[in-house]
């Protein structure tokens, strides 16, 4: 019902998505090509090494079978009905050596022959063997690369959507099972039709009602393995996905350890798992089930099979219709036989499963790389920057920035004030580039940034965000990450720069410390001023410090935008920030409101004018005066008793 059900879905299916489908196959026939160059002489080596080793397989029985009716017995003279016979090629070359009374005497060549076939097959399957290998890693290598290239250039936005456990999986799990899948099945495919050709041009040459007999059960075995490869392609599908899902959900709780210990949240991070682990066990054992019911019914056949053609070929001997020779040739051909075609189905199921992988990573091949929409000049770039009526929104038509105009100019300070959501990070972003502008446009000395190469437009803008990744390196290694090889005089000038110089010698180990994942080990303030001291070592002529120095105390703040002053050498900085304290010795402020430029000046001509900066300005005061009453308040206390104790 089911197997009806699925067939009438598959032929009522729009003529859109079978052409969707048909190009499907073409874009993973095309990645597979792609990936597998180099690799075709490794796996043309392996066909050889396959036809070599089933040949010299078969020829093992029929040697024993020739030595056993043909020198050891003198079926010859025997009344049977039956038996081999041997080629006029090899009659001539028994002549010429002595004949049978020849071989019987010397009954070690044919030993010496046998071990020869043997080695042939073993070096011939170890030859296969190698060459697959090689062929296969080296087609994953391929792969592999081209995915971690393909996803580090992307765009910006794509990687604010994905899940990373997800990524992860298709990079690795789903990968693998593709390597696998050419690893081993690939060539089994060619090994199995070579195996059957052989087997059976020299069995229905031998005895052609025994050879029927011996391929009775085939045809049921075959349809079996077909319906099967079929059958788990769903079940493959819905297992990888829950496996996904699962893998998701272990790296972000991995990642977000700190949030569920925060917040109380063991239980029920446990129960979510315990749910999406339930999910992946159900399907993950229906595919087990329908693997144990095929093999269960592959193996009957294939004992059927075997069965038959044993009791078939006794019966004939006895009969005296064929010899003790080619009874063992049967029996032998018959499981050389019955073995690979019940293979077949574990490749079919193989094939589908890697064909399920190979579409979860085309998916991520499918996603456009970052394009140049320019010329991909590579200009200096001096640091003056120029907005003109700059319009930016998402894809899903919310506007995020509509006609921003200012320039700044080298060496200028600009700083950026709004309310959460009002476009702060998006401006500075669209200077890098990472979204690009919709109306209007952006200039960089003169030049139109989509007229910029952008790894040349990246190099010279330098950015510290409000949460800075931080590798699971050593402090030193972190900082100068973007010039490996620069002196570590150089290194201690930036941290110096970034007021984390005495924090960092004060650590036991130094500058060699080893921070934990995304730096876990320090404070929020520690990794901003590492960050910072990362960004300096770019010698950027552009740096944006985008709300960098939230988690850091006024005092240090200060310190550090009065270092950076006095070391930025006409560098033009963008600083974001909520703090008046920060923004006040800027050349000039922005201030954002949904989106739009409302105000812009230095911090005397706002405080002027009533709006959005000076009200900001009148709590923080407000606050600071009240913070400064509590202070006094608290110690006046203190300073009666002190006065009584005097008197």
């Amino acid at each position: 019902m089911e197997k009806n059900t699925e067939k009438n879905i598959n032929e009522k299916k729009p003529a859109k998505d079978r052409q969707k489908d048909k190009q499907l196959r073409k874009e993973k026939l095309d990645l597979v090509l792609e990936a597998g160059r180099g690799t075709f002489r490794h796996f043309i080596t392996g066909i050889i090494g396959i036809v070599f080793a089933n040949l010299s397989a078969y020829c093992i029985p029929l040697i024993t079978s020739f030595t056993i009716d043909y020198v050891l017995l003198d079926y010859a003279e025997a009344d049977y009905q039956g038996g081999m016979t041997v080629a006029p090629w090899v009659e001539r070359i028994l002549a010429s050596v002595g004949g049978k009374a020849f071989l019987t005497k010397h009954l070690y060549i044919m030993g010496i022959i046998l071990i020869l076939m043997t080695v042939v097959n073993a070096v011939s399957i170890y030859l296969r063997r190698s060459e697959v290998a090689k062929g296969s890693e080296l087609f994953a290598y391929n792969l592999r690369t081209r995915l971690y290239d393909h996803l580090e250039n992307v765009p910006y936005d794509y990687h604010k959507h994905i899940i990373s456990g997800d990524i992860i999986q298709r990079c690795t799990s789903d990968l693998d099972t593709i390597r696998r899948f050419v690893q081993s099945q690939l060539l089994e495919i060619v090994r199995t039709v070579v195996m059957v050709l052989i087997a059976a041009t020299i069995m229905f040459s031998l005895n052609t009602k025994l050879a029927l007999c011996s391929v009775i059960m085939m045809p049921f075995l075959s349809v079996a393995s077909y319906v099967y490869g079929r059958k788990a392609k769903h079940y493959f599908t819905e297992s990888d996905e829950a496996e996904g899902a699962l893998s998701a959900a272990i790296q972000e709780n991995a990642a977000g350890m700190r949030v569920v210990r925060a917040f109380g949240q063991q239980r029920s991070e446990l129960d979510s798992f315990t749910e999406k682990n339930r999910d992946y066990r159900e399907k993950a054992t229906r595919l087990n089930n329908v693997m144990a019911y095929f093999w269960g019914v592959s193996d009957a056949f294939g004992y059927i099979q075997i069965g038959i053609s044993l009791c078939l070929s006794i019966v004939m001997v006895i009969k005296k219709q064929i010899s003790v020779g080619e009874l063992l040739v049967f029996s032998s051909y018959t499981s050389m036989l019955v073995w690979p075609v019940r293979q077949l189905g574990r490749i079919l199921a193989d094939l589908e499963k890697a064909g399920v992988s190979l579409g979860r990573i085309n998916e991520i091949l499918k996603v456009p790389v970052e394009s140049e929409p320019g010329r991909a000049l590579e200009p200096e770039i001096k640091g003056s920057v120029e907005f003109k009526n700059v319009g930016f929104g998402y894809e899903d038509g919310q506007e995020v920035l509509s006609d921003i105009s200012f320039t700044a100019k080298p060496g200028e300070t600009v700083a950026i004030l709004g309310s959460t959501g009002s476009g702060k990070s998006s401006l500075v972003q669209l200077l890098q580039r990472l979204y690009t502008v919709r109306e209007g446009e952006i200039l960089i000395d003169g030049v139109n940034i989509n007229d910029i190469e952008r790894h040349h437009l990246r190099r010279n803008i330098g950015i510290v965000l409000q949460e800075p990744f931080l590798y699971s390196k050593t402090i030193l290694e972190n900082i100068r990450i973007v010039q490996p090889d620069s002196p570590v005089e150089e290194v201690y000038e930036a941290a110096s720069v970034a007021s984390v110089h005495d924090v960092i010698m004060s650590f036991e180990k130094g500058y060699d410390t080893v921070v934990g994942e995304k730096g876990v080990t320090l404070s929020g303030g520690q990794k901003q001023r590492v960050a910072i001291a990362r960004m300096l070592m770019q010698h950027a002529p552009i740096i944006i410090l985008d709300d960098s120095m939230s988690a850091v105390d006024t005092e240090t703040d200060a310190a550090i935008r009065d270092a950076l002053s006095a070391r930025r050498d006409g560098c033009t900085t963008f600083i974001i920030s909520h703090r008046i304290t920060t923004l006040c010795r800027a050349d000039k402020i922005l201030v954002l409101d949904g989106g739009r430029l409302v105000q812009m000046g230095t911090h005397e001509q706002l405080l002027r004018e009533d709006g959005l900066y000076k009200r900001i300005a009148d709590i923080q005061n407000l606050l600071e005066d009240e913070l400064k009453n509590d202070e006094t308040a608290i110690g006046a206390p203190d300073a009666a008793e002190a006065g009584k104790g005097a008197i």
